[in-house]
């Protein structure tokens, strides 16, 4: 199933970190009762996503907050550790929940797994951004392969 506006999100867990350690969170314990602004990337450390996609969701933190959002969250198909090491390159402190979606499950459930083996990265997601609201899509933002455009922070901050 691919998620589209108005579909609740498909139940799968994430690995989160914090303060006191590496822990597992579903997604209604992320989503249930707020407004989050999910955004998706093929993978930590990777040009894209690491020169312009995470760093615009930092640096627009603020006036999500100011739109109404509650959390802002970047999931991956890379385990807990990439995920970490990525937040600590990129500076991510309280700014961005990052949520590895290791074995791409919920990449997966979502209908957004895009297979990049021939660039040796296996199965990963693709590169979205999506608003959600008590765990459904509101709006959804995919991107064609290679493009980096309606999954931005600052397009989705266009759409609040």
């Amino acid at each position: 199933m691919t998620i589209k506006a108005g579909d609740k999100l498909p139940e799968a867990t994430f690995m989160t970190f914090g303060e006191d350690g590496n822990k597992p969170i579903t997604t209604d314990a992320m989503f249930k009762g707020k407004t989050v602004a999910l955004f998706a990337v093929p993978g930590a450390f990777t040009p894209t996503c690491s020169a312009k996609h995470l760093p615009g969701f930092k640096d627009h933190a603020a006036a999500f907050k100011a739109k109404g959002v509650d959390a802002i969250a970047c999931t991956s198909v890379n385990d807990i550790f990439v995920m970490k090491a990525w937040a600590r390159d990129q500076g991510i402190t309280n700014q961005v929940v990052m949520l590895a979606d290791g074995n791409g499950d919920f990449a997966k459930a979502a209908g957004q797994d895009v297979d990049f083996s021939k660039a040796g990265m296996g199965t990963r997601s693709k590169r979205y951004s999506a608003i959600i609201k008590d765990g459904v899509v509101q709006t959804l933002n995919v991107e064609e392969p290679g493009q980096f455009e309606v999954s931005s922070a600052e397009y989705m901050l266009g759409q609040l």
